[in-house]
This record gives structure tokens, sequence and C-alpha cells, in this order.
């Protein structure tokens, strides 16, 4: 059995790709400062926003990998299956791979959230904007991933008649 996949809209090819591609750099630097610094730019070192106190704390490591490090596999990921010849790919599971990827993603989100605001009781900036970038990806591939890979009725069908 092969599965056709529907073209997406031109905004949501676009979209994506930035937004993994802004997810990508913001995952590098938060990185980079994980392991050559402490300070983040622009974000505060006391009070409830505190990147250093939530990128050093416990929760800033998923079985001994730091997440920004998880943050930069996944949004490499991201860009890729994002990018344009990714879109334009006509294997079934490319696409599906994509969505269920932005919802996993999205659900880690969740658990950091959790953890920034129940646990360590403090915000990182840089990560919030992360989260935002995760959430509006997901938001964009359901409004077009189900559509695209047969999982949602077509608006041309017709609805049977009773």
């Amino acid at each position: 059995m092969t599965r056709t996949v529907q073209p997406v809209a031109r905004w949501a090819v676009v979209v994506t790709f930035l937004l993994s591609l802004l997810g990508l750099a913001i995952s590098i630097y938060m990185t980079y400062q994980h392991f050559h610094g402490s300070t983040y730019q622009g974000c505060s070192t006391s009070g409830f926003e505190n990147c250093t106190k939530v990128t050093t704390s416990a929760q800033s490591r998923i079985f001994a990998i730091p997440v920004a490090v998880l943050g930069v596999v996944n949004y490499a990921a991201m860009s890729v299956l994002n990018s344009p010849w990714a879109w334009r790919a006509k294997n079934y599971w490319i696409h599906a791979v994509r969505f269920v990827l932005a919802m996993i993603s999205m659900c880690l989100v969740l658990w950091l959230i959790t953890a920034e605001l129940l646990i360590i009781k403090s915000i990182c900036l840089y990560c919030t904007s992360v989260h935002i970038i995760t959430f509006a990806l997901l938001i964009v591939l359901t409004i077009v991933s189900p559509a695209q890979l047969g999982w949602a009725r077509s608006t041309t069908q017709e609805s049977p008649t009773l």
C-alpha cells in the first residue's frame, strides 16, 4: 500500500523552516553557554528570571545529557525535516516523523516548564523562547499535517447524505 502525501501551503513551509532555524540558533547558543560560561546575555542571575539557575539545575539534564544539547539535536533534525526540500519529499514517513517529533518535543517542553515553575522556581528567557518556538511549530504542523498525511478528510470531499 502506497501512501500519498498532499502538498501544503507555502506559508507553512516557510514558517516551519524559519522557526526551526531560530530554535537551532538559540539551542546552539545555550549549548555553547552551558559548556563555556554560565551567564546568558540579557538574562538576570537573580530573582524569578534566572537563566543560570535554570540551566545549571538538576533538571537541566536528562540521562546526563544537557537539555541544551538535546535542543540542538532536535532543532537540527527539525531544520532538515522542515526544509523546503523535505516538504517536497514523496516519502510519507518523512512527513509523519516531522509531526511526531513536534509532538514529542512539546511533551518535553511541558515537563521543562513544569520543572522551571514548580521545582526550580525560576524561568530562563532563552528556554522560554525555545518553548514558544516549539509550541508554534506544533500549532503550524497540527494545522497542515493531518490533511497532508491523509489523517483528516479533505474539505473537498462530499459529506454522506442521510
